[in-house]
């Protein structure tokens, strides 16, 4: 921040919430904060009042700009730091409005820094840097919010003091998390007022020079608060098709994949579809002119006539510029109606179009092609406010795109409550502690629960259940190795919401939003008036913020208990039925899958009066019919009931009345796998609804799915990278891969003799997020967070997804009972190995020889020693774990001569190894 500063104040009016409120109304608009939430969510407001100077100082030839600075802070405790390193005190005063305001009169020039604390905690933000300018110094200055502070969708204003010389010698630049355009205004007057848009919450750097150096206290660092944006996008594809040669069956198609090179050496996988003349057809998106390279291959190898030739014309290739768009939707808007615009791709090649948008509120995105070869895309939003409209054509921006839309209108005035709470790391569990995983699961019987853990060298053993106290259930276990173990818990032999677990023994290898899990019936249904509870699962994150809000018709009363395990218990109550989201962000990054949908009903009324009997248990299979009696008790009104598949499909249930309190509820699952029953008495569940069934024998378990690979590791931009997804012996489901990152990919998944292969070619450098489900639920890993490195080869807007479905067949690996064994992926160094003894270098028959090797620095790896004689191998080996990767060896030899001692670490010799020993 910049500001110019005058030692004797002319007397101002004071500022006011009044004054400065403009500059946050939308913003608490969307958000509320409670009186009990003031320490958590603690807002810094800038305000400057300009007071006109009718002449110039000590004879300059500009008018100098002076204003008196007022900070308005939810705290009680400021402090300034001088350039000197010495500390200030401000004035604070109570506002009596929820707000306190400090003031403060600078006496030395530089750069300075506020500190804000609420009971003795620095608040979010804090310090907030500013620099002292003396008004006669004669530089160029700015001073304005938009250079500390700002809120997302809404123009963060600053201006800049140029004392009488040009404008014409500024330059201004903002980088951050968003792209921000920026906006200026000479003012004549010797000032500029610069505008610039903010669309993701975070850190923005703004600089701003003057004759190519930056002016005094640049580049500057505003914070920007709010939700980050919500978004939705729609695609819409054009590939261009070439045709195979030679006869391929339908049998061969599934285990066919192919790869398209472009002349520059991009190479990216292409689709294999069977055209309506019976022959294969590959589609791709053309990037270049030029001879292409087709390679089509089954199980690694090339099949006959691969690789092939496709030339590709310059009329051919998708060019961004040449796509038309026009309609009043892309310059203004209105909400709860269709906005649109018209995209005319007919002269621009061939190319996948893309439509972002981001703002206030997720806008439903339609799009309709016209007659006349051209698409109608209308969007509808339900909150006013600033929209970023991103349009893409082969992966590069429309002219004019990004576009900012200002929409107008009523909201749909949605209330939204907030709390934030901060998580410390949990310590490191070593191998041999007690581990503990807990759990809230209110109205169960822990009879049905049970648990398993898996280590990394894919051993299960069963683990004990407790329950703490109502409801509230701990897994405990002994780890006996270093490195990520699976937690399998299960009700009913099916996976709680949450399960399959991630737990590390040793140092996290990971951290982040994309490690956080939240499971719970609180995420999924509730009750009006009734507390709706969830658990939230931070431990294999690490430390950091969390955010919990919810969205709705009415205000939520949020209620948060801290387990101090690594884990939280999380309720809610609201007062008005209805759709919420329910939020949950880890260090202002939204954790996988929210926001939740959650419909809460209306007060149970006479539901809760009914009850259940004679529902189905063992051996039920799919494609026959089941049913289960209702009793009323009493109650009066509408019974109505659906099945809802894995595959997200449902099915009204038959329901017959037996008499006048008794009814019938037949169904037909027509899928394998973990079906949910609801069952609604005058729209609102009765207890225990929706009631979950295990159809079919070999039913999907996300536990036994495991992914591996180098795709999901490093990955370069252009280059093709892969992994495979190991299905052996999980049962058959539906695999879902989705690839979320800073630009769509071009992604295929086919079959493979452990599995699936995943391919995909990365185009913009940055964070991907590579989720993969299995019958709706995440493996253990899913997310994987992956770097991308390397040239952009894509234009940046918001944040894309590409996604591949497959609907799985049995898998198991040859090898009989060891099938689909998951060894894991180690990090070592051999060279990092140290070994000592005598038994290195001599060794005496028919003793005890002995040396020792140490591994503690080499990280995680299999140990393997072997020993070979003139005669053949040595007569007996004892390796001993002495803990922390130290081993004690122990050997006999019963013959003279010259031996070979090779001791490796995984597939790598250790220092000295092969070591030679005469006995």
């Amino acid at each position: 921040m910049h500001f110019s500063w005058l030692s004797e104040k002319p007397p101002t009016p004071e500022a006011t919430w009044a004054d400065h409120s403009y500059y946050f109304r939308s913003n608490y608009y969307k958000v509320t904060v409670s009186e009990r939430d003031h320490p958590e969510r603690t807002h810094v407001y800038f305000n400057e009042t300009i007071i006109p100077e009718n002449q110039g100082l000590n004879g300059s030839d500009f008018m100098p700009l002076n204003f008196k600075s007022s900070f308005s802070i939810v705290t009680h405790q400021a402090e300034v730091r001088m350039p000197s390193g010495k500390v200030d005190k401000p004035i604070i005063q109570d506002n009596r409005d929820g707000t306190v305001s400090v003031k403060y009169d600078p006496r030395e020039e530089g750069s300075h820094e506020l500190v804000v604390k609420y009971n003795g905690e620095p608040v979010q933000g804090s310090p907030f840097k500013f620099h002292v300018d003396s008004i006669t110094s004669g530089y160029v200055t700015a001073y304005g919010p938009g250079l500390t502070h700002g809120v997302t969708g809404e123009p963060a204003n600053f201006t800049i003091s140029t004392k009488g010389a040009s404008a014409g010698g500024l330059t201004m630049a903002v980088e951050g998390p968003s792209k921000a355009d920026i906006k200026y205004h000479d003012n004549k007057d010797g000032t500029v007022s610069v505008q610039y848009l903010p669309t993701a919450p975070g850190e923005y750097q703004v600089s701003v020079r003057f004759g190519d150096k930056h002016i005094k206290g640049s580049p500057y660092f505003a914070k920007i608060t709010g939700e980050g944006r919500k978004r939705n996008q729609i695609s819409v594809g054009s590939c261009s098709e070439v045709t195979m040669p030679g006869d391929i069956t339908d049998d061969d198609l599934r285990a066919l994949n192919a790869s398209i090179q472009a002349p520059s050496g991009l190479e990216e996988p292409c689709f294999l579809k069977r055209m309506p003349t019976g022959n294969i057809g590959i589609s791709f998106t053309p990037r270049e002119i030029g001879e292409h390279m087709v390679s089509v291959k089954r199980l690694g190898k090339h099949i006959n006539n691969s690789p092939f030739k496709v030339t590709v014309c310059e009329r051919e290739v998708g060019d961004a510029k040449k796509v038309k768009v026009s309609g009043n939707g892309l310059k203004e808007g209105q909400t709860h109606s269709d906005n649109i615009f018209s995209v005319d791709t007919r002269n621009a090649g061939f190319g996948g179009l893309s439509v972002s948008i981001e703002g206030p509120s997720k806008a439903e995105i339609q799009c309709t092609d016209k007659d006349d070869g051209t698409l109608n895309i209308s969007y509808k939003p339900t909150e006013p406010g600033y929209y970023i409209v991103n349009l893409k054509f082969a992966d590069h921006h429309v002219e004019g795109s990004p576009f900012t839309v200002k929409v107008a209108g009523e909201g749909s005035n949605r209330k939204r409550e907030k709390i934030q709470r901060e998580r410390d790391a949990v310590p490191i569990t070593e191998i041999g502690s007690q581990c503990k995983l807990t759990f809230k699961m209110p109205g169960i019987t822990s009879f049905d629960l049970a648990a398993c853990v898996t280590s990394p060298s894919n051993v299960t053993e069963d683990a004990e259940i407790q329950e703490i106290e109502d409801g509230l259930y701990s897994v405990h276990f002994v780890p006996k190795e270093l490195g990520v173990h699976t937690v399998s818990v299960r009700y009913s032999e099916m996976h709680i919401p949450g399960s399959p677990f991630q737990f590390t023994v040793g140092p996290l290898r990971d951290s982040g939003s994309h490690l956080v899990k939240a499971g719970g019936s609180g995420l999924e249904r509730g009750v009006v008036g009734e507390a709706a509870e969830f658990n939230v699962w931070t431990r294999e994150a690490g430390g950091g913020s969390l955010a919990i809000s919810v969205e709705g018709p009415s205000k939520a009363d949020i209620e948060f208990k801290d387990r101090k395990d690594g884990s939280c218990d999380v309720s809610y109550k609201v007062t008005e039925p209805g759709e919420y989201r329910v939020g949950l962000k880890f260090n202002d990054r939204h954790i996988p899958d929210s926001p939740f949908k959650v419909y809460i009903s209306p007060d149970a009324g006479d539901a809760h009066k009914l009850e259940v009997q004679q529902f189905p248990q063992g051996n039920i299979q799919a494609d026959a019919p089941y049913q289960f009696m209702v009793r009323k008790n009493g109650a009066k009104g509408e019974l109505d009931a659906k099945i809802v598949a894995p595959s997200g499909t449902d099915d009204d249930c038959f329901i017959q009345v037996i008499d006048g309190d008794m009814y019938s509820v037949r169904f037909y699952p027509r899928e394998n796998g973990i079906h949910a029953i609801h069952v609604k008495f005058n729209g609102v569940h009765i207890p225990d609804s929706p009631f979950r069934i295990k159809v079919g024998k070999d039913v999907a378990d996300p536990a036994a799915v495991h992914a591996t690979g180098s795709g999901l590791d490093e990955v370069k931009t252009g280059h093709k990278a892969d992994f495979i997804i190991n299905t052996c012996n999980a049962g058959v489901g539906t695999l879902a891969v989705s690839i979320d990152g800073p630009s769509k990919v071009a992604m295929d998944c086919t079959e493979v003799e452990e599995g699936y292969k995943v391919r995909y070619t990365p185009l913009l450098p940055g964070e991907h997020y590579i989720t993969v489900k299995y019958n709706n639920m995440h493996i253990v890993g899913s997310p994987f967070k992956v770097h991308a490195t390397g040239e952009r080869l894509a234009d940046e807007g918001a944040q894309e997804t590409s996604t591949v479905i497959v609907e799985t067949v049995q898998k198991v690996a040859k090898g009989g009972k060891n099938t689909g064994v998951h060894l894991p992926t180690f990090k070592s160094d051999a060279s990092k190995v140290v070994s000592k003894g005598m038994g290195l270098k001599k060794a005496y028959i028919g003793k005890q020889n002995q040396f020792s090797v140490s591994a503690t620095d080499a990280g995680n790896n299999i140990l393997y020693v072997g020993m070979y004689g003139p005669k053949g191998p040595c007569e007996e080996f004892h390796v001993k774990h002495a803990g922390h990767n130290n081993y004690n060896v122990q050997y006999l030899v019963r013959d003279r001569g010259q031996y070979v001692l090779l001791i490796k670490w995984g597939e790598d010799h250790i220092p000295g190894s092969p070591f030679q020993i005469d006995v």
